[in-house]
């Protein structure tokens, strides 16, 4: 399954999509999760110690230039379109509790983003992790949509928009599912998290419209201090277990048997 999360900042998308990578990892699936957000933080939820969280892919610059083969100087420089980069996730990944760790840097790209050599390294990575690899694939995105082009977004199976109570949450929500439709990506679903009562479900559903709510993440102190602290996101503790095996029982279902049924 090649899963997206994306949401506006601060609405805990890095913490879900480390949540649903160790679930996965834990139930014996292959994951690579994949840190796509700029000011993305999914090394420490993950728990990748600090000396060992990966160089980004965008900063690699010899890196770069050898692939698409393009000279480090002038202007309108030529470079390959389609470099290799079916080595790049097995060398640069790191591995933490069963998750690959696969971090791309910030380049601004998509569909009529920029056009340079970082930027045709990264969307042929982001083509080949949804085409070609057969693991399940956790992408921790920005809420603009900036790594997504028509061609790589054809892999995704589904996109999550992660809320929290709040109407500027919401519209980014909205925003995105219309962005996501645009390019292609059929299924888009909303997480709620930083729950505390009841009816600000009830709120968030009547606001989101025609979207699906496949799960809810309420509220938790610990998972806060968590973050304060640096520890990484442990799917196993109790505030987290249950939503977060409900909302991975959706996903294996809804995507799983589309899959099996070729659709």
């Amino acid at each position: 399954m090649k899963i997206a999360i994306v949401g506006k900042g601060g609405v805990g998308k890095t913490t879900l999509s480390a949540a649903i990578a160790r679930r996965f990892a834990d139930l014996g699936r292959s994951v690579v999760a994949v840190d796509a957000d700029p000011d993305g933080n999914l090394a420490l939820a993950l728990g990748v110690p600090q000396d060992q969280i990966p160089e980004p892919i965008a900063d690699m610059r010899d890196l770069v230039l050898e692939r698409t083969e393009a000279k480090d100087e002038g202007a309108g420089l030529m470079f390959k379109l389609n470099p290799r980069v079916d080595d790049l996730p097995d060398r640069f990944s790191v591995d933490v509790a069963g998750v690959r760790l696969l971090v791309l840097g910030t380049v601004e790209m998509g569909g009529k983003g920029c056009m340079c050599p970082e930027g045709a390294v990264l969307k042929a990575l982001m083509q080949h992790l949804f085409l070609r690899v057969p693991d399940d694939v956790i992408l921790d995105m920005e809420a603009g949509l900036e790594h997504m082009g028509r061609a790589s977004a054809t892999g995704v199976d589904a996109m999550i928009t992660v809320v929290e109570p709040g109407m500027r949450s919401v519209q980014t929500a909205n925003r995105i599912q219309q962005l996501a439709r645009d390019i292609g990506i059929q299924r888009t679903f909303v997480v709620a998290n930083k729950i505390r009562e009841e009816h600000q479900c009830d709120v968030l559903r009547q606001a989101l419209g025609d979207q699906t709510v496949i799960g809810t993440l309420p509220y938790c102190t610990e998972l806060v201090s968590a973050d304060l602290e640096g520890r990484p996101v442990d799917p196993k503790d109790p505030h987290l277990a249950e939503a977060i095996g409900q909302i991975g029982d959706v996903l294996q279902k809804v995507v799983g048997d589309s899959q099996a049924a070729g659709k």
